[in-house]
């Protein structure tokens, strides 16, 4: 019967020796085994940024990949990762205010630093893990757009589009066989406002670079709606 009022119920995760995302363990070696930390301390480098915005970009890149897979989907949410037992797991693990202080000082030049990075480590991903099979005679490659909602009409770049609702219009493009299930090569956030297809071809020569890079030779299909 205490569930009759949750209005009075209260719970806190607060226990030491509990982790409640394990899984992250498997997920971080795994991203330092293809070289996540590596290829973004190599790629990345926020020259001048103020407020050591720019310092450790690997170690501030993992705290927010690690955060994301635990579920994340803010800055503050970040915080994740210092509850519990978690802390003794992972090092370096940033706090959520300079994890924003570092991804505020990104310009459109460091933001093409780390795509150059994450374009990298997909390659040796798909190496490591065998994600797209080899033996295929024909790959996919889908390029869509949508419009992700957001709420603030100070949001960086948020604006008004088709869907007639404030949002950052992103584009994603996937690659896929008839055996295996689709994998993100690039991505791409752009205004709401922009037009479904600005910018979708440079976009998609980096997504058919990335996947040649893979070592795919298959005869690729690039599959796409009108706009």
């Amino acid at each position: 019967k205490v569930s009759h009022r949750p209005a009075e119920l209260f719970a806190a995760f607060d226990d030491p020796d509990l982790i409640a995302h394990a899984g992250l363990v498997p997920t971080i070696r795994l991203a330092e085994r293809c070289g996540l930390a590596a290829l973004v301390a190599q790629k990345v480098k926020l020259t001048g940024a103020q407020n050591g915005a720019g310092t450790a970009p690997e170690a501030k890149v993992m705290s927010i990949v690690g955060g994301m897979v635990a579920g994340a989907d803010s800055i503050d949410d970040l915080d994740v990762l210092r509850h519990g037992g978690l802390t003794r797991l992972f090092g370096g693990v940033r706090a959520p205010s300079t994890l924003g202080t570092f991804l505020r000082a990104f310009t459109w030049g460091h933001v093409r630093q780390l795509e150059s990075a994450a374009r990298a480590f997909t390659c040796n991903l798909a190496a490591h893990t065998g994600l797209i099979p080899q033996a295929d005679e024909v790959v996919f490659v889908d390029i869509d757009s949508k419009v992700k909602q957001v709420y603030g009409p100070a949001k960086q770049g948020a604006s008004f589009g088709y869907t007639k609702r404030r949002g950052l219009h992103f584009q994603i493009v996937t690659v896929k066989t008839s055996t295996c299930a689709p994998v993100i090569v690039a991505t791409r956030l752009r205004k709401g406002s922009a037009n479904s297809g600005k910018g979708a071809a440079s976009l998609l020569r980096e997504a058919l670079s990335t996947v040649r890079a893979m070592g795919i030779t298959a005869q690729i299909v690039v599959r796409a709606d009108s706009a």
